[in-house]
């Protein structure tokens, strides 16, 4: 894995620079796009549209395979379910990922200042900062830019990873070295 760095002080922590996240319109091809990141890149586990034992199956298969890679499987989940489930942590907002669980990577979504904030005092290991560029997800949202990312990002000294319409050109571009994608690294 490589160290990932934030725009200030790096942490002790070693995560992935690079993130495929899974969600329904990639699950076609998920295993390919695993298979095609360098080795020790990181998955993170949505697939919210799958409920009980059908998410569980699939959450298995694609951690074998991303642990055949030796990626970082970070599930979208409880703490509890991660420890359950395998995973090496969990992602979701600030305050999902509280109280902080040992042995767990924690990953933090944020789309602004106080976000970026409130994942740092709560402990997480690193924040998804989004959306940076016009998505699938949410075309019509609004974004930050790459100005106004680069900006946020260097406010704190968690590890940032560029999230929303990252493709590899886009996070070159941004001069960047920590980003995920669905669609970018799913293609």
């Amino acid at each position: 894995m490589r160290r990932l760095y934030s725009g200030a002080v790096p942490r002790a922590k070693t995560l992935p620079a690079l993130w495929l996240i899974s969600d329904a319109r990639n699950d076609a091809v998920i295993e390919r796009a695993l298979a095609a990141l360098p080795r020790g890149s990181g998955l993170i586990y949505r697939h919210y549209h799958l409920d009980g034992a059908e998410r569980l199956a699939r959450f298995r298969a694609l951690r074998r395979a991303a642990k055949a890679r030796g990626h970082v499987v970070v599930l979208a989940d409880s703490a509890l379910t991660a420890r359950e489930w395998g995973a090496d942590g969990i992602y979701g907002a600030p305050r999902a990922l509280w109280p902080r669980r040992a042995g767990l990577i924690h990953l933090a979504t944020a789309h602004d200042l106080a976000e970026l904030g409130l994942a740092a005092r709560l402990g997480a290991d690193a924040a998804l900062l989004s959306p940076v560029f016009a998505t699938r997800s949410h075309p019509d949202g609004k974004t930050l830019g790459a100005v106004r990312f680069r900006l946020l990002a260097r406010q704190t000294r968690l590890p940032v990873i560029a999230l929303g319409g990252m493709t590899k050109a886009r996070a070159r571009a941004l001069r960047w070295k920590g980003w995920a994608a669905i669609d970018g690294l799913s293609r």
